[in-house]
């Protein structure tokens, strides 16, 4: 056999070899979930919310996300405050534990605010919704950790 018909042969089974290698991640892939569900799907899913429950999810939901941006930003302008005292020949070491305490206080804010988003869905609830109720504080968490480890990706 020449050498010629020895490199065609190696390169197209090479070629096949990718192929079937691309195919393989390509497919195997489709059969996983590609995207996980959000808070959102999963808490109307788990407490089988109807579409009446679900219109007023989502208002609570614009609620809920309001108040955290607005914490959030009380956050971000304090931070900058903070890395202001950077600035300064010698740091204030009371405004520095001030703006600390006010970091403290923001974190609050959010568990609270957190705290009274899951009373009002809650309240959004049918009796026999309320066990599933149940069952979903105890994934809550880890909901939670999945989504920012989402968003971390």
């Amino acid at each position: 056999m020449s050498k010629t018909k020895v490199l065609t042969i190696a390169v197209f089974a090479l070629l096949l070899t990718n192929l079937g290698v691309l195919g393989f991640f390509f497919f195997s892939r489709e059969h996983k979930p590609n995207e996980r569900k959000m808070p959102r799907e999963i808490i109307i899913e788990k407490l089988h919310f109807d579409e009446n429950q679900i219109e007023k999810y989502d208002n609570v939901i614009k609620i809920h996300q309001k108040n955290i941006r607005s914490i959030d930003d009380s956050i971000r302008n304090t931070r900058n405050e903070l890395y202001q005292l950077l600035n300064s020949e010698t740091i204030d070491s009371h405004k520095r534990d001030s703006l600390y305490l006010k970091f403290s206080s923001f974190q609050k804010q959010i568990e609270d605010t957190h705290f009274n988003h899951f009373l009002e869905i809650k309240s959004l609830c049918k009796k026999e919704q309320l066990s599933d109720f149940k069952n979903l504080t105890e994934e809550l968490s880890k909901i939670f950790n999945n989504r920012r480890k989402q968003k971390n990706e």
